[in-house]
Formats: C-alpha cells, structure tokens, sequence
C-alpha cells in the first residue's frame, strides 16, 4: 500500500473503532507480547494478524430486580478470541473494573495458555462489570442466570465453556449450568467446568491452578540449582491460587515471609503458620487482622528479602515503579498478566527468572479440560490420577518451553507465545479461510 509523501504512517496496530488508542488497557500489553514473538514465526507470521483480532465478542446488558424492587441493569462480556484449536475455555469473573480491552486481553492469554499446555481448546472470557460483595445470594444467583441466558447463544459444550475466575465459584458454575440446561431442554454438564464436584465437578479442580504454579516452580528450582527447603516466599493473592501455591511450598519446605491481599500486608521473618492464615482468610474473607504475622505497608511488600514471589491477585500489579525494588530470583505469576511489558524488562535485566502466567497458571485450565472429558464420558477419575496427569502435562510443557527459551536465547514468556503461537497459526493455517 503506497504511502504518499507528508501522509501520517499507518499505525503499528489498526485499532478497532471500539478501542482507544491512547488508553489500551490490558489489550496493549497483550499486542506488545505479539510483537514481540512475530520475528520467530517464521512463515506462520502471515497469519499474525488473526491473533491481534478476537473473532467474535458479545456486549450484553443484564437487568436484573434487586431486593428492594429496583431495576438495576449490569455490562456483561463474553469474547472469543480464538477457535482455531477447539472451542472457546475461559473463566467468567465478576468484578467492578472489568473492561473490555481486559476480558479481550483475558481471551487472548486464554488462546495462549491452551495452546501451550497443548490442550484443545481456544481462547475465550467473560466477565460481568460488578462488586458482587455488594449484592445478596438471590441477586448474585438472578444476575448468573440472566448473564448465562443473554450468552447462551455463544456458550454451549462444543463451542464455548466458561469456568471461575475472580469473584466466581463453584456456586456460580451451578446456576449456569443449570440455566444453560433449562434452556437448551437437558441437562448438560460439560458447558461449565469448576462446578462443584456433585454436579459433574472434578476432583483436584479447587486446587489445580495453585498445583500448577507449584509444579513450574518446583521445575524452574531445579534447573536454576534453587533450594526449595528454607527458600523464602512472598505471596500476592490468598485466595484459590496464592493459598494453595503456599501451602505446597511450605510443605516442601519454604517458608512464606510475606502475604498481601485486598485486606491488608502481613510479614514474619520465621514465616507464616500457612494453615492457620488460610482458616483465617476462610472465616475473616482475607489475611488481614491475621495474629500470627506483623502488619506491614502495603508498598514494602515487593521489597521484601526472599527468592520465590508469587503474584496470584489481579493484573498489573508489577509495574516500572515497583520492578525495581523486588529482590526475588523466581517470580511466578499465580494471576493473569500481573507484569506489565516495562516491568518485565526490567526484572529480565536483573537476573530475576519470570515463569509467566501463560504457563504458571496453566494448572486450572488443564484440570478443566479433564473435568470436560469425564463429563462427555460419564466417567470420572480419583483425585491421585487428576494430580498425577496433570503434574505430567505441565512438566512436559514446561521443559518444551524451557528448551525454546535457550535455543532463541528469549525470556521464558517470548518463548511460551512462540510455542503457543506456532500451534494456533498452524491451526488456523492448515483449517484456511472460509468461504
């Protein structure tokens, strides 16, 4: 496409009308991580721009009567970002900031995670704008039901299932699954994972994701020669990944100096009773006001002394401002895109290891697709075998990427999207276009 003198150059990313430019969100950050894997696509690189484009989002308004008799109305998304592989996976969350430049984004790291773990599935998420905390059971279960109807045209165990994410459980996956069968006329299991364990529910689920960062840790000790026994841990997020990634850390043998959560930082040099803050966050809904630890700022907590730190909270929370101080050599990243792009340069600059959430987190989408499996059999496996195939997948996984991370000599995240990006491609390539 010629360009003619004094014309302002076409932008690196055509932007879609619905997105700004100046104010990208999370959506940005993901673009820059394409970028940069785009030189090691080889000839599948004619294709990148399939994965700077979801293919299909879905905006609905979800009105629902509260119980004092108003109509309140909520925004509601569900993105597909990509179905080259299989159908669309990804988690719903319920939370007052969500955007959707992040449900995309959210998408688009789904499409990598899956593809990375080599598990057959394509990217998608939802995610409804809402503080659940403020809402009471009845309204929360109304507003599922009526999200779940205004998306069941996407959704469907073949084409698109949804799982927890923030603020979402294994309740929420209930009435969802419930609503889709009420609506389709049978009841069908397979269309959410992460339901409760009566329903169709997997064993090992609830603890899948945090098992995943454990297991990617474990393997990246190894091959760096950490010592897991005394190793220090600072944990962001106590909740299904941070609490269960601590326990199995501290029953390896480290020890968890420092946690933070929207309730508060806590610290202790000799670590934490890790059971004990986890009854604690349990009945007190977060580790503040925990006795067996001393309070602390909450900007202290990414300068805290130890080797292992674990964001499992929410997106970019490490920043160029706060990159600086860590003095972690592992960090492995429980939440999804907690490291903004300037943060992680930093932190490859200083020697820190970054095992990313494209495949640290990995652990709950894979239990996930085990969930899928035994619901389209009926058939359901112990939690040992769970643990086990699933310990398997992610060390496989993870020694593949470990391996093209040294052969292109990029940091483990360019290497995981190279891995990732090569199978969509290749997917979307030998499918074609059509019509």
């Amino acid at each position: 496409m010629s360009n003619p003198s004094g014309a302002p150059a076409a932008p690196a990313h055509p932007l879609p009308s619905y997105l700004q430019a100046d104010h990208l969100g999370p959506w940005g950050n993901y673009l820059q991580q394409v970028d940069r894997v785009t030189p090691y696509l080889g000839n599948l690189a004619r294709w990148v721009e399939t994965l700077k484009r979801p293919k299909r989002i879905l905006i609905v308004d979800v009105p629902i009567e509260l119980d004092n008799g108003t109509i309140a109305h909520y925004e509601g998304y569900r993105v597909q970002h990509n179905l080259s592989r299989g159908p669309g996976k990804g988690g719903v969350r319920f939370h007052q900031d969500v955007t959707l430049s992040e449900v995309m984004a959210l998408s688009a790291w789904m499409s990598v995670k899956n593809a990375a773990v080599n598990v057959p599935y394509g990217g998608a998420k939802g995610g409804i704008r809402v503080d659940p905390k403020k809402l009471s059971m009845g309204e929360l279960e109304r507003l599922t039901r009526r999200y779940t109807s205004e998306i069941g045209l996407l959704i469907g165990p073949s084409k698109d299932i949804p799982a927890p994410d923030v603020n979402t459980n294994g309740q929420i996956m209930a009435w969802m699954m419930d609503t889709y069968s009420m609506n389709t006329g049978a009841t069908s299991t397979g269309v959410v994972t992460g339901k409760p364990v009566d329903l169709g529910g997997s064993l090992g689920r609830v603890e899948a994701t945090g098992r995943g960062v454990y297991t990617v840790g474990v393997e990246a000790a190894k091959l760096t020669g950490l010592a897991l026994d005394g190793a220090r841990v600072a944990v962001q997020g106590f909740g299904n990944v941070g609490g269960i990634a601590a326990k199995l850390f501290a029953e390896a043998g480290a020890k968890v100096v420092a946690v933070q959560d929207h309730t508060g930082t806590i610290f202790n040099s000799k670590g934490v009773d890790v059971p004990a803050l986890l009854a604690h966050v349990k009945t007190r809904g977060g580790v503040g006001g925990f006795a067996g630890a001393d309070v602390m700022k909450a900007e202290e907590f990414w300068g805290v002394d130890c080797e292992i730190l674990i964001p499992a909270a929410l997106e970019g929370q490490i920043t160029k401002d706060n990159a600086g101080q860590i003095k972690a050599k592992l960090v492995i990243e429980g939440a999804n895109g907690p490291t903004t792009t300037e943060a992680d340069d930093i932190l490859h600059d200083k020697g820190v290891l970054v095992l990313p959430d494209v495949i640290a987190n990995a652990g709950g989408v894979t239990v996930s697709y085990f969930e899928w499996v035994q619901d389209f059999s009926s058939f359901f496996w112990s939690e040992d075998e769970i643990n086990a195939r699933l310990v398997r997948i992610m060390q496989e996984a993870f020694a593949g990427i470990w391996q093209v991370a040294q052969e292109h000599k990029v940091s483990l995240r360019t290497a995981t999207f190279i891995v990732a990006c090569q199978r969509i491609l290749h997917a979307r390539e030998m499918r074609g276009l059509y019509p």
